[in-house]
C-alpha cells in the first residue's frame, strides 16, 4: 500500500504539514509532480485524511485542559459521540474500559469557558455522570 518513499513523505509532513511540494521534492530527491501524485494517491486512499495545525507553544500553554470521564447509557453511545464531536473545545475522545466509558480532552481559553463546556457535556442525552480533572502541567507529549 505505501512504500518507503511514502513513509518518508509522511514523516516530513508530520513535522510540517505546510511544507511546499518543492521543498518535499528536494528533501526526497524526486520531482515535484511525483510528490503531487503521491500526495493525491495518499489522500484518495485515505492514508492522509486531512492537514492540521499545531499551536505555538506559548499559546498552547495558555489554554486550560481537562480530561472529562463519562459514563454513558449504552444505547445512546453513538448519539453521544456525535454530540461530543460537535463541541469544538473537545480535541480528542477515547473509548475506555472500566467504570467510565469515554474520556474527552477539553481545551478552553478560560476557566469560565472550561466550566461551561463541562456542564454542556454533562447535559448531553446519554451521559449518566462525569468526572473531570484539570491538567495542571504537561510534562511531555510524544
Amino acid at each position: 500500500m505505501i512504500d518507503n518513499t511514502d513513509r518518508k513523505l509522511l514523516s516530513l509532513l508530520r513535522v510540517n504539514a505546510r511544507m511546499s511540494t518543492s521543498d518535499l521534492a528536494r528533501k526526497l530527491d524526486i520531482s515535484r509532480s511525483t510528490i503531487q501524485n503521491r500526495l493525491k494517491r495518499l489522500e484518495d486512499n485515505n492514508i492522509i485524511k486531512g492537514y492540521t495545525i499545531e499551536f505555538n507553544e506559548e499559546f498552547e500553554k495558555r489554554l486550560l485542559k481537562a480530561h472529562v470521564m463519562m459514563q454513558v447509557q449504552q444505547k445512546l453511545t453513538g448519539a453521544t459521540y456525535v454530540a461530543l464531536n460537535k463541541i469544538t473545545q473537545v480535541s480528542a475522545l477515547y473509548s475506555i474500559s472500566g467504570e467510565y466509558d469515554m474520556i474527552a480532552v477539553v481545551r478552553a481559553e478560560s476557566a469560565e469557558e472550561l466550566s461551561q463546556v463541562i456542564d454542556r457535556i454533562g447535559d448531553l442525552d446519554g451521559i449518566v455522570r462525569t468526572n473531570s480533572s484539570v491538567i495542571l502541567e504537561t510534562k511531555f507529549v510524544r
